[in-house]
């Protein structure tokens, strides 16, 4: 696997965790990078720091966006990954659209729910084909 694929999976553990422990990111955040055996990587940190800085915008186009589903409805999972995919389409212009779309999409085939993919592609599908007329 790749080391910025491994850095999305990690980025998304820390934000599932989070949630799920109702504790803030950034919180999550500093305990990982205090306690890890290893150092994370770099990019996972540009990654949860990102989604901490535009986390209210992200999720504000994940709402609007997602046809007939709300943010708390959504499986935690799909939620966290769409943060990451949403971050890296409008805020990383080192990472190309498609591979945003593509990593995002693989983690929620390997990790959600079977129709986790169909919704998560469509939904960051849509934001990129908009992206020109949204402001980050």
């Amino acid at each position: 696997m790749p080391a910025r694929s491994r850095a999305r999976k990690r980025a998304l553990d820390i934000l599932y965790e989070s949630e799920l422990r109702g504790l803030t990111l950034g919180a999550t955040l500093a305990h990982r990078l205090a306690t890890a055996e290893q150092p994370l990587n770099e990019y996972t940190v540009q990654l949860v720091e990102g989604v901490i800085a535009h986390r209210d915008r992200i999720d504000e186009l994940i709402s609007t966006y997602s046809e007939g589903w709300t943010l708390e409805r959504m499986p935690a999972v799909d939620r966290n990954v769409l943060r990451i995919g949403v971050y890296e389409v409008l805020y990383r212009d080192d990472v190309p659209d498609p591979v945003a779309l593509d990593e995002a999409v693989t983690l929620a085939r390997d990790l959600s729910t079977d129709q986790s993919p169909t919704f998560v592609n469509g939904l960051l599908g849509r934001l990129v084909a908009i992206k020109p007329s949204l402001s980050a």
